[in-house]
């Protein structure tokens, strides 16, 4: 099943298991069966430290396969054949099964391993999913860790009863001790956050003890990356607090304009950035979020306050939080949320296969979108509220050579139904004649655009009527000392290439501001 060129590589890897590892394989007849146990031949037949053996378990998922060591079970499970975006999270639960340490912070791993009471987590996953194998690999990771932790990743895809039964419309869905436990991308960190009550609380003291930075930039996506950069490169201390390293970029799959770079991956362009940032001295405080910037009186700093309580003190701020989905503000968005509303088609794409869906959006990202989903589901229905779709020619073509997609213009959508449990259709009003129209689909895919993530600025900084950070040439705000980069500013073409040009722009404007200072 795996090709010489994997194998190969595969093989490299495997030389750093230091511990014996002992795959058991849950079969039936089923040719994923046959197709998992060949893989897992070749996977054993690359080391000399893998055992495979073969059960038929009428209590576990068939086909699915655990990893162990000999003598202690760990709770880490494949239900499904992790190909895709999987296998990297297959090749490092190998790797860290077979005794190779995880890059991870020394007290992160203590605080996984003094978790006491029991966790069963399930994670369902489709395998073009780029935001699932994060989620996967942390749980993973902890199941290793930590006797009283199991995790099992379920191929939606394959496991359609499940998915169906339990209502899942959107990936990654985790549960845990059979409870809805979260959905979407999470970092290890947030999981932890979310178990271990008193983690909040410690890290919030922990930050507050720290001394006042120079330049304290808050967002850790392409704008906020480059500032820390060049700040850093001025030998002023520099600090950035990011709710999540990366931002939207890590839900962007191909990115294919970032010059230079012929072609690449959102969550590739991200562990890029973050190595960047890394080699410089840049205090990187990730899973945080901002609540409130302010200065007191004559103080010589500016203080962020962030949501778990915590006060960080600095010279200069550079906001680079970036903008998020913008949602169509209608009724049933919210409460189908998850349940057959989407803003992610190439996550959540493949558990509509077959089904009748809808984007909402004429742009790029709406017309790409219906171009991915025809090949998976029954049929695309784009709506566009404007008279004409607003995507490049060249995507327009594509669109309309495609049997199974309907394109309905100057379109007002109204409301997206339900049964109370799923999605089951969409309102829209026809904007030339007013007349009503249900739509009956399954998945509403939702693709307008982004909102400025500036909510906590209000009343700090203006803003434009669209609720983005005013700037000036240099990124200053009307806050002295206070910058501003990237989409949530004012500046126009939220691109990552040009985002990026304004983060070493503000940091260069902050350091320049420091230097003028008494």
């Amino acid at each position: 099943m795996l090709d010489a060129n994997i194998k190969n590589q595969l093989q490299a890897y495997l030389e750093k298991v230091t511990l014996p590892i002992e795959i058991v394989a849950n079969l039936d007849d089923s040719d994923k069966s046959r197709e998992m146990l060949e893989m897992l031949q070749d996977i054993a037949g690359l080391s000399s430290k893998i055992t495979l053996e073969q059960r038929r378990d009428a209590d576990e998922r068939a086909p699915s396969f655990s990893l162990n060591r000999p003598g202690e079970k760990i709770g880490l499970r494949f239900a499904g054949i992790p190909m895709g975006h999987e296998f990297t999270s297959l090749v490092l639960a190998l790797l860290q099964v077979g005794g190779h340490p995880p890059k991870l912070e020394p007290e992160v791993i203590e605080q996984v391993k003094q978790l006491e009471g029991s966790f069963h987590f399930e994670t369902f996953v489709s395998l073009t999913c780029h935001n699932c194998p994060e989620v996967v690999q942390a749980l993973n990771l902890m199941a290793v860790l930590n006797p009283n932790i199991t995790h099992v990743m379920i191929d939606g895809g394959l496991y359609q009863k499940e998915v169906e039964a339990r209502q899942i419309m959107a990936v990654p869905t985790i549960y845990l001790n059979g409870q809805e436990f979260g959905a979407g991308r999470m970092e290890l960190g947030e999981i932890l956050a979310k178990i271990d009550t008193g983690a909040a609380k410690r890290d919030a003291e922990k930050l507050s003890t720290k001394a006042p930075y120079d330049v304290l930039i808050v967002g850790g996506g392409p704008a906020g990356a480059s500032a820390a950069v060049y700040a850093a490169r001025k030998g002023i201390r520099t600090g950035i607090v990011a709710d999540r390293f990366g931002g939207q970029v890590m839900d962007t799959l191909g990115i294919e304009n970032f010059i230079s770079v012929k072609a690449t991956e959102g969550p590739k362009l991200v562990m890029a950035l973050e190595e960047h940032v890394k080699s410089y001295d840049v205090d990187i405080m990730n899973l945080q979020r901002a609540q409130a910037l302010a200065k007191h009186g004559n103080s010589d700093y500016l203080e962020l306050k962030l949501e778990n309580g915590a006060t960080l003190k600095s010279k200069s701020v550079i906001i680079a939080t970036g903008a998020r989905w913008r949602e169509m503000n209608v009724p049933g968005e919210q409460a189908y949320r998850g349940k057959g509303v989407a803003y992610c088609p190439h996550c959540d794409g493949p558990l509509f296969k077959g089904k009748n869906v809808a984007v909402i959006g004429g742009g790029n990202s709406g017309v790409e979108a219906a171009i991915d989903l025809a090949g998976i589901v029954g049929h695309v229905t784009l709506i566009e509220y404007n008279t004409k779709l607003k995507a490049d020619a060249v995507l327009q073509n594509k669109l309309f050579s495609l049997p199974n997609v309907n394109v309905v213009i100057n379109a007002q959508t109204m409301e997206v139904t339900g049964d109370g449990q799923k999605v089951n259709g969409l309102l829209y009003k026809d904007r030339d004649t007013g007349h009503e129209h249900h739509l009956a689909v399954e998945g509403v895919f939702v693709q307008i655009g982004l909102l400025p993530n500036t909510d906590w600025l209000k009343g700090t900084v203006d803003l434009s009527k669209y609720g983005e950070i005013k700037v000036d040439a240099h990124g200053q705000t009307s806050l002295p000392g206070v910058f501003a980069a990237g989409d949530v500013t004012t500046v126009p073409y939220k691109q990552i290439i040009i985002a990026m040009g304004e983060g070493s722009k503000a940091a260069l404007g902050a350091f320049d501001y420091l230097i003028r200072q008494d």
